[in-house]
């Protein structure tokens, strides 16, 4: 199998996931873990890989569960979105990779499950690079209500709760997921190519269920995997992040009006926050920002 850029797509086992991903750069290169989020998938960071690889790096971009060619190995595996689970697949990847310390970076989901893994397992993690902020869910507070207008553009999580928004989801997957690309990146002029390309890793077998999982989920009407319970404990807690860090905000990304700078304090070590002239899918909107982000946080840690 071969992604569209010409990079082959290579696979790999953990304990329970069969992981697509691409690899762009030499194998001795500094090792950098570029996740994805949703409905979004590998070839977001097609440009910022190339950068990184110029700059003598070893990137690796893995599809998110529920995307693309990443399987359940058993039929019996919780085909759960809930964020523990998605921060513990990059620890479980790295590890079968055998990489040491990577720098983590991700946007959306990917920045979610960066976070998570930073946060629960620092001692694995060389740096992380969140867009946006600290994004780890906080899920008693996705319990509360926010402002009307933040509601109204989170309608695709309201309309996930009910059976009504899975099968919306499973039947009307790439039409709902290019109206959230263009409402979340106003400013961002993708052609139908550029969305097929993405939208291909929606077909996975998983994609609906690992989706309406991470939704009910964080909005704490979902339980969670039994296995996961200890971590989602400790994320509760609302661990700080102690590894060198570049956070990015948007401009224009409805999801995160204001942007995140108040999350500062969730940082212990070196932290940098940029702002950025985009939307929600910065590394595709712009990958030379998100690469000079990773390249501090580079700077910081040799």
């Amino acid at each position: 199998m071969s992604a569209a850029n010409g990079t082959a797509t290579k696979t790999v086992e953990t304990g329970t996931l069969s992981i697509g991903y691409l690899e762009h750069g030499a194998p001795d290169g500094w090792p950098v873990v570029l996740s994805h989020g949703f409905p979004y998938d590998v070839h977001a960071f097609d440009e910022v890989g190339r950068i990184l690889a110029q700059a003598g790096a070893r990137v690796i971009v893995p599809y998110t569960r529920g995307f693309g060619p990443t399987r359940c190995l058993s039929d019996e595996t919780p085909r759960s979105g809930q964020q523990a689970a998605r921060g513990l697949d990059i620890v479980e990847l790295i590890d079968v990779l055998g990489i040491k310390r990577p720098i983590l970076g991700g946007f959306d989901w990917g920045g979610n499950a960066s976070c998570v893994a930073a946060a629960l397992w620092p001692g694995q993690i060389g740096g992380l690079v969140s867009y946006a902020g600290y994004d780890i869910i906080d899920v008693n507070g996705q319990r509360l209500p926010v402002a009307p207008a933040l509601e109204k553009v989170f309608w695709y999580q309201h309309l996930f709760q009910t059976e009504r928004g899975r099968e919306c989801l499973s039947q009307h997957r790439r039409d709902l997921c290019r109206i959230l690309w263009s409402e979340w990146s106003p400013g961002w002029q993708f052609d139908d190519a550029t969305f097929a390309r993405s939208a291909n890793a929606f077909e996975n077998p998983d994609f609906v269920d690992v989706v309406i999982s991470c939704y009910r989920h964080s909005f704490g009407l979902e339980a969670g995997e039994m296995a996961m319970q200890e971590f989602e404990a400790r994320l509760a807690q609302k661990p700080a992040i102690a590894v060198p860090a570049v956070t990015i905000d948007g401009t224009n990304d409805p999801l995160k009006p204001g942007g995140t700078s108040h999350h500062a304090k969730m940082f212990v070590g070196f932290h940098e926050h940029r702002v950025v002239d985009a939307g929600h899918n910065v590394p595709q909107e712009q990958p030379e920002e998100f690469a000079r982000a990773v390249l501090r946080v580079h700077e910081q840690i040799n």
